[in-house]
């Protein structure tokens, strides 16, 4: 067989104008125009603008020529090892007998036609087709990869005709006997589709390489993964893992791996597409290891720019490929910060990350605050400089990682006091925390613990004290602890052996603080007698007493040179003492209420002052002039605290009714608060900076330490959550969207499986008590302390209707299950009903003698419950407006009213803490459930009618077995009561919200008794946090050895321990 020539086609011989049908001259280079208006003649050119490109046309169809007969030569090797094989295959042929001499005949023409159809599509071409390409210098003039596609598909038919030839002749026993002939031809086509593949992936290489151009824009980059397939990836995982990959980009560009590629993707997957997936997986390795992305933490970009996460928000392609980056970390250790950053990208966009098996992953220096990894499997994972704070590890496994300088803003929670904790002190190496107990109620254990810091384990008790503990601070060398107490004592104590060294009297009344001197020789100490007293700490002789205070002084400071004494007293002023002389230096003035805590900045220049007038101030200590006011706290400043190198401030607040339990951080340069921590119950004593600067110690009245990592890098916008506290939730009938009503004013819609906020229904002017979902889901009713009801759109966010009609706060509203009517219950006394359509009131429902706290319909809407003020539970007539029964047993308000699916069985919760279940046709109590501790404020029947969820006061969510009245299951995790509990219309999720302004999303996992007869168990565990504030989670999290550690040392396993996981080590050995 010869080689052909370059061929021509027929159409493209004698190109005309098409405008004057002359001989085409030139060619205009503008891309925009079409292919006839760029092909012009003598005429068309004298026409042509004089700035347009225009190229002699013989000059670049001589050029195109050129290259074409560079292309063919290119390939003649190639085919010419495939004619060869042809006549091999003609002897083979020749040697069969003549009796299927003919059909052995039909297979030699299909491959004399095969490769005539491979010469034929190397040799013709076509100008015009690409023209494009010949006038863009970047691009290759031919595709050769649709000459070897063109190939596969020949050589495809070939194979099939084999085979059904084989088949048609193989009763034949010449055939029978010449088995190996087809056999040898079979095998032939098979070596020749693994040398096609072979040639198609290096001639494919070969392309790639020149039109690929590296991509700066992150986005663009990951953007053109979108025509992945993304099993592949899925495979290729496979792949690294079983084969010991740890170069993947080396792996994917060898060319010997299609034997391998067809042991792992399946015959019904093309291989040709498998190719050209792996191959652009590869180009995209490529560009993002040489990208920004795979060098530095991209994390805290990613925050600030928000770009990205808007482009990709929605596009599930490009989220799997960016856990592709994610599971890359495993094996490969050039993508782990790109894989990192991957991860933190995926954070951020809210994927669904639940259930995933992200086993082995490398991740470093990046930020993941808020990740859902509900039920993920981590183990053998390596974390190292990473922020997991606000992370929800519930249910994850944990065997074998290793995780070092994690950044966590809530570390350990220090417990063993059995009151409040009024003061904290940590050592001057950062290894060891002194607390001290107590209140002024007299509750509390009255003694000084010593913790280690690392383990959070407790060292030491030390007792003495017959008062509680209003102070304890370590001398600088740490080998000595002082406390004061309101039994007007203070004491020494050697660490150490935690024996009191000595006892210092001298007070008439309760003293509150103590302070060592920089030189630890001295120590000043103030009292409710008003005076403030030095004393030697070797003797434990008085050296002096400094009179100046009108009223109690609640906190002495020493400033770094040791030379200034600060005090602040229940007089509002704050005074400086030079402690050479024992007089006073200053007298600043400027609270309007009692001063609880001073402190002096590391370099002496500045005094931060807390009062009860809920502000914080800075004063200069020179001129003794106010540099700044801090306000941001609404409860007492108790305590305020320096950083070691002064650059932020730390502030504690609360009083006794728990109002504002928070902890601040100011930049004391500009006065701007940084950060806010939630996380104690009550009012926070103290707080503490430990000598590194990077964690906080805090003490409550809530009867715990808390210890905080307050670098946790960067600190994420505020989130769209309420502002105050969630008063009613409801599912939409898909179970898709989540209604929310809070005090803040406003109704927000959420994504159930994200928790991003998909609307903010603005336009009550008070807090809104109740929402609820029409039954087809397109319409939401709320009702106000506004004493309106209005009715919005649920695709739009826009009000449709706005009702008025009662005079008291709306406390609750529903839809009946038709949707034509809705019902609401009011302050007023009164329930009305309305028709959706119109807005009008369609009747008005007297009888309670108090106000309406709840309202339900029955399945069939023909009856409505309400529940009341009046201790009374309603049943009425919807059509009539008539009451049918009244139903008494509650000793105090009925809070909540819901029906069982059947319509049977009424359950009401009270402020009695107690809840009822009613019999609908007989009005009779059936069973009283007790247990809750406080007012049960809502109660809410599974879609099954078995199960009965309830929440209360007492800050805990309760499942109740329905039949049998039994308590299933108790939910702590809400840090303030409980107020609206509601099952998803499938039954597999259960979502609450609480005075502390957040929504929890519970999902049940059903797992069986040991005992045969024992009905199935549920174990719950939050899935979701809808919360302003980070709360990490790890409860029912499954560790296995490993290690934990943050960046100061310290052993999270107590954290894990705390939030509720399980050891598998300690069961083993149990």
């Amino acid at each position: 067989m010869s080689f052909y020539q370059p061929k021509v086609i027929e159409k493209e011989k004698n190109l005309l104008c098409e405008q004057h049908l002359q001989q085409i001259e030139y060619v205009n280079l503008d891309s925009q125009l079409s292919t006839n208006q760029r092909l012009l003649c003598k005429s068309c050119c004298q026409q042509n603008p004089s700035n347009a490109k225009i190229v002699d046309y013989q000059q670049l169809k001589q050029d195109f020529d050129n290259q074409q007969k560079d292309r063919i030569s290119q390939y003649q090797q190639i085919v010419q090892i495939h004619i060869d094989n042809i006549e091999k295959v003609q002897n083979i042929i020749d040697s069969v007998k003549t009796k299927f001499i003919q059909s052995l005949d039909d297979q030699l023409m299909l491959l004399k036609y095969w490769i005539n159809q491979l010469i034929n599509s190397i040799s013709q071409y076509s100008f015009l087709e690409e023209l494009d390409f010949l006038t863009q210098k970047h691009r290759p003039i031919t595709n050769p990869k649709n000459i070897i596609e063109s190939i596969q598909k020949i050589n495809s038919d070939c194979k099939f005709k084999l085979d059904q030839k084989q088949e048609q002749f193989k009763f034949l026993p010449e055939i029978q006997k010449s088995q190996e002939i087809f056999e040898d031809l079979k095998n032939y086509c098979r070596k020749l589709e693994l040398e096609i593949n072979s040639q198609w992936m290096k001639l494919s290489t070969q392309q790639e390489e020149q039109v690929y151009k590296c991509k700066e824009d992150l986005y663009e980059i990951i953007a053109q993964s979108q025509d992945l397939d993304s099993s592949i990836m899925t495979i290729l995982i496979k792949i690294f893992n079983n084969e010991k990959i740890s170069d993947c980009i080396g792996f994917l560009s060898r060319n010997d791996n299609h034997e391998l590629y067809q042991q792992y993707f399946n015959e019904e997957m093309n291989l040709q597409c498998v190719l050209r997936n792996i191959k652009q997986i590869y180009n995209l390795m490529n560009n993002i290891n040489q990208h920004d992305f795979s060098q530095k933490d991209y994390s805290k970009q990613l925050y600030q720019e928000k770009y990205l996460i808007n482009k990709i928000q929605q596009d599930k392609k490009i989220i799997e490929f960016l856990k592709f980056f994610v599971h890359l970390t495993a094996f490969d250790s050039k993508f782990i910060q790109c894989g990192s950053n991957a991860l933190s990208l995926l954070v951020e966009l809210k994927a669904d990350l639940d259930n995933q098996c992200f086993e082995n992953i490398r991740i470093q220096n990046t930020i993941l605050i808020g990740g859902n990894f509900v039920r993920c499997n981590l183990s053998g994972s390596e974390f190292n400089n990473v922020d997991i704070s606000g992370v929800n590890l519930n249910g994850a496994q944990l065997h074998n990682c290793k995780w070092k300088n994690i950044k966590i803003h809530e570390l350990n929670k220090l417990d063993g006091h059995v009151g409040p904790v009024s003061s904290v002190c940590i050592s001057p190496d950062g290894n060891t925390l002194a607390s001290g107990g107590g209140s002024i109620y007299g509750d509390g254990d009255k003694s000084i613990k010593i913790w280690d810091v690392k383990t959070g384990q407790l060292k030491d008790t030390l007792k003495g004290h017959t008062n509680f503990i209003m102070s304890v601070c370590f001398s600088p060398v740490g080998n000595t602890l002082a406390s004061c107490s309101w039994d007007n004592s203070i004491r020494l104590w050697d660490v150490k052996t935690g024996q009191q060294k000595a006892k210092l009297d001298g007070h008439t009344h309760y003293v509150m603080s103590v302070c060592f001197s920089p030189d630890g020789n001295t120590l000043a100490s103030c009292s409710g007698d008003k005076s403030i007293r030095i004393w030697d700490v070797k003797t434990g002789q008085q050296n002096a007493k400094l009179d100046g205070h009108s009223e109690p002084v609640m906190t002495v400071c020493y400033s770094p040179d040791g030379n200034t004494l600060a005090s602040g007293s229940w007089d509002n002023t704050i005074r400086l003492w030079d402690v050479k002389t024992r007089q006073s230096k200053a007298k600043f003035e400027g609270h309007n209420d009692t001063v609880r805590s001073v402190c002096i900045s590391p370099d002496g220049n500045t005094l931060a002052s807390g009062s009860d007038d809920s502000s914080i101030r800075l004063w200069d200590v020179k001129t003794g002039q106010q540099k700044a006011k801090l306000d941001g706290h609404s409860g007492f400043v108790v305590s305020v605290s320096f950083s070691i190198d002064g650059n932020t401030l730390a502030s504690s607040s609360g009083d006794s009714f728990g109002k504002d339990s928070s902890i601040c951080l100011w930049d004391v340069s500009t006065g701007q608060q940084k950060a806010k921590f939630m996380g104690h119950d009550l009012k926070v004593n103290q707080v503490c900076f430990f000598p590194d600067g990077n964690i906080l110690a805090s003490a409550s009245e809530d009867k715990s330490i808390r210890l905080w990592d307050i670098k946790t890098g960067y600190e994420k916008a505020k989130l769209h959550r309420h502002d105050s506290q969630v008063n009613q939730i409801c599912f939409s009938p898909d179970g898709y969207t989540l209604a929310s009503a809070s005090e803040d004013k406003c109704i927000r819609l959420w994504d159930v499986k994200t928790g991003q906020q998909k609307a903010k229904l603005d336009g009550h002017s008070n807090g809104i008590n109740s929402v609820c979902f029409s039954l087809d889901g397109t319409t939401l009713a709320s009702g106000s302390d506004d004493k309106s009801i209005r009715l919005w759109d649920v695709k739009t966010g826009q009000q449709k209707t706005k009702l008025d009609g009662h005079s008291g706060q709306v406390q609750s509203v529903c839809f009946s299950p038709d949707g034509n009517i809705f019902a609401s219950g009011s302050d007023d006394k009164s329930i009305r009903l309305w028709d959706v359509k119109t807005g009008s009131q369609k009747a008005k429902l007297d009888g309670h003698s108090n106000g309406i706290n709840s309202v339900c319909f029955s399945l069939d809407g023909t009856t409505l419950a309400s529940g009341s003020d009046d201790k009374s539970i309603r049943i009425w007539n919807v059509k009539t407006g008539q009451q049918k029964a009244k139903l008494d047993g509650h000793s105090e308000p009925v809070m909540t009213v819901c029906y069982s699916p059947d319509g049977n069985t009424l359950a009401s919760g009270s402020w009695d803490k107690s809840i009822h279940l009613w019999d609908v046709k007989t009005g009779q109590q059936k069973a009283k459930l007790d247990g809750h501790t406080s007012t049960v404020y809502s109660v809410f029947f599974s879609p099954d009618g078995n199960t009965l969820a309830s929440c209360s006061g007492d800050k805990s969510i309760r499942i109740w077995n329905v039949k049998t009245g039994q308590q299933k299951a108790k939910l702590d995790g809400h840090s303030e009561p409980v107020m609206t509990v509601c099952y998803s219309p499938d039954g597999n999720k259960l979502v609450s919200g609480s005075l502390d302004n957040t929504i929890r999303l519970w999902h049940a996992k059903k797992f069986q008794q040991n005992s045969s007869n024992q009905e199935s168990a549920f174990n719950y565990i939050t899935t979701l946090i809808i919360s302003q504030k980070a709360i990490f989670q790890a409860q029912e999290a499954k560790i296995l050895k490993g290690e934990f550690i943050n960046q100061s040392g310290i052993d999270l396993k107590t954290l894990f321990k705390q939030k509720g996981s399980c050891f598998l080590e300690s069961l083993q050995q149990k």
